[in-house]
């Protein structure tokens, strides 16, 4: 095969691969933040009952509508990708946040999940914040 044929298909195996990867990314930021968007979604149908566990925990209730559109707005942005760094650096803090406000009761084994799991999507955000919302974002079209 001439150098040509071969960088040929070198080339097309990488746009190929590049495609995969912006509609991975795409679909990442769509499964991270449809939990965000659905627990936002949740507490205005539940909107008294989800005031109540807040104060239960000694969150004041009053801090509920600002829950609700940081989940709802954040979540939106991400899927969107629209200022998707800034977004997900404030959704990395308001989970990180809830994990140690709402999931600190290390002795019970299912609070200990959740607050693991919040972690977990701490990290997730972070590496938006580090990476950026790729090609198949506003945030990409905006810098083009």
């Amino acid at each position: 095969m001439s150098t040509s044929v071969t960088s040929s298909i070198r080339n097309r195996a990488s746009i190929e691969a590049s495609r995969f990867n912006d509609v991975f990314e795409l679909a990442g930021r769509l499964l991270l933040a449809s939990l965000f968007l659905l627990s936002g979604l949740t507490k205005l149908s539940g909107y008294g009952a989800t005031a109540a566990y807040m104060a239960s925990v000694g969150v004041p209730a009053a801090l509920l509508p600002i829950v609700i559109a940081t989940e709802v707005l954040g979540s939106l942005a991400v899927i969107l990708g629209w200022h998707t760094r800034i977004a997900a650096f404030l959704l990395a803090g308001f989970t990180l946040i809830a994990a140690i406000l709402f999931h600190n009761n290390f002795g019970d084994q299912i609070q200990t999940i959740m607050f693991l799991k919040d972690v977990a999507i701490t990290g997730a955000f972070l590496m938006l914040v580090a990476n950026g919302a790729g090609a198949l974002s506003l945030d990409h079209r905006r810098a083009a």
